[in-house]
């Protein structure tokens, strides 16, 4: 690559080339390769006339792992039968910070997933301003179904190897899907009878053993907070909007929540049998019922429909088809396709918050932009939940604890600079911003800085 700047034709061809070379050196990693696709279309046009970033091989050293942890977890289930899965740990980046990110229970997790979900982290965390690196973890065990005990058994087994690889100073997990706070707990005391310390070396800890305040609201909360910068921004507001919400657990549970606080209304929930839709808007009473059902009895969504007459239960699909202003999905990665997302323009709808990871396919993507509709990407919509996980570690480092009302405006006031980091770098002539460019750029620039100060390493 010259020093030089470069046309916009020889950035197509390098773009294509770089693609080329990460779908070759990882072979069957599809949500991998979508994810490095999504940041590198946006990041070639911005650095094309910066040569540094060309010389360094900044974003092919980006799309590698620093480390990559692969283990078996052995343990024993309540039958007294001996069982096998298989844990990771990707420690993708740690230019800014220790490596930062959950650890996700279930059984389609695998390397290509992680990969995906700690490249996305590494962007999301510089997003939020504060000294994290980015990271993923998890296992192919469904809690679904299992005993507390073997949950614990489990839990335990898979901390016994991966302590030796974390740290307060070195790693930092927290949760994920099927990682809660009862797995948490069950992790953070085997690391702290292991290791003899208590530190903070995972979040989303319970309060009475270091926890933060503010912590399981903080994803879906984030979300609404930086749905309502985007509309505000061109000059709209939440207030009156009809919100389509995909997903029953934290995040759309407590998304929900905000859009009723700041006047909106959500219209739907769902989780993988199907969705349940309230034409009239779900209540602060049906959503703590759902907070109930999910989160202690794990039950499933179509229950809410035996239980409220104006709730209907749609088997087996996803909310795209209802008519809405906004859409938040909120379950897992690539949950819009092309064809919902041309439903979801078709019903009028402004503005696309994703609020879980990656859950909109590129084709998706691509529709929500050329149509206009404003588009925020994960990283800069679910920054919150990581944002107030490192408030945790803060607050874990100095051996203190601050009030939710401190919590709550230091989540507040970061997803406002989030959006406005994304607005600096995706403003557009005369058309809505491009938070998606945004975003990858804003994410992208402070880590390859620090890479940059480094050197070679």
């Amino acid at each position: 690559m010259s020093k030089s700047a470069v046309s916009d034709s020889k950035c197509a061809e390098y773009m294509e080339r770089y693609m080329e070379g990460v779908t070759k050196r990882n072979p069957g990693e599809p949500e991998f390769h979508q994810a490095v696709y999504e940041v590198a279309s946006s990041i070639f046009p911005y650095i094309k006339d910066k040569p540094a970033y060309h010389k360094n091989q900044i974003l092919e050293r980006m799309a590698e792992p620093e480390r990559v942890i692969y283990f078996r977890v052995p343990w024993t289930d309540d039958a007294g039968n001996v069982r096998t899965n298989r844990g990771f740990r990707v420690q993708f980046s740690s230019a800014i910070g220790p490596y930062k990110g959950g650890i996700r229970f279930h059984p389609s997790v695998n390397l290509s997933i992680l990969k995906f979900l700690g490249y996305e982290q590494t962007f999301k965390n510089s997003l939020t301003g504060l000294p994290m690196g980015g990271a993923k973890g998890g296992a192919n065990f469904n809690p679904k179904g299992k005993s507390d005990n073997e949950v614990m058994r489990f839990c335990q087994s898979f901390i016994t190897e991966l302590y030796r690889h974390i740290g307060e100073d070195t790693d930092v997990p927290a949760g994920d899907i099927g990682v809660g706070g009862r797995e948490i707990g069950y992790m953070f005391g085997q690391y702290k009878r292991i290791t003899n310390r208590f530190v903070g070396v995972l979040t989303g800890k319970g309060l009475e053993f270091g926890g933060s305040q503010m912590r399981t609201e903080a994803t879906g909360y984030g979300a609404i907070f930086f749905l309502r910068n985007m509309l505000k921004q061109h000059s709209d507001t939440i207030e009156g909007k009809r919100i389509l919400i995909s997903g029953a657990g934290n995040v759309a549970t407590h998304a929900a929540e905000k859009v009723l606080q700041l006047g909106g209304t959500p219209l739907t929930l769902s989780d993988s049998g199907g969705f349940i839709h309230c034409s009239d808007g779900l209540t602060q009473e049906q959503i703590d019922w759902v907070k109930e059902l999910k989160g202690v009895r794990r039950g499933r969504i179509s229950e809410a429909a035996e239980e409220f007459s104006n709730i209907t239960f749609h088997e087996k699909g996803r909310p795209w088809g209802v008519e809405g202003d906004c859409a938040v999905p909120s379950a897992t990665q690539n949950e819009i396709n092309g064809e919902e997302a041309a439903a979801l323009i078709k019903n009028g709808v402004k503005a696309v918050a994703e609020a879980a990871n990656m859950p909109c396919e590129q084709a998706a993507v691509d529709a929500f932009t050329e149509a206009g509709v404003l588009f925020g990407p994960a990283k800069a919509v679910n920054a919150g939940g990581v944002g107030v996980s490192g408030l945790e570690m803060s607050q874990n480092s100095g051996r203190i604890s601050w009030a939710p009302e401190r919590l709550r405006e230091l989540l507040e006031n970061m997803m406002r600079d989030i959006h406005d980091s994304c607005v600096q770098y995706g403003k557009t002539d005369g058309g809505p911003t491009n938070y998606l460019a945004g975003a990858n750029i804003a994410g992208f620039v402070k880590v390859a800085d620090a890479m940059l100060s480094y050197g070679h390493v």
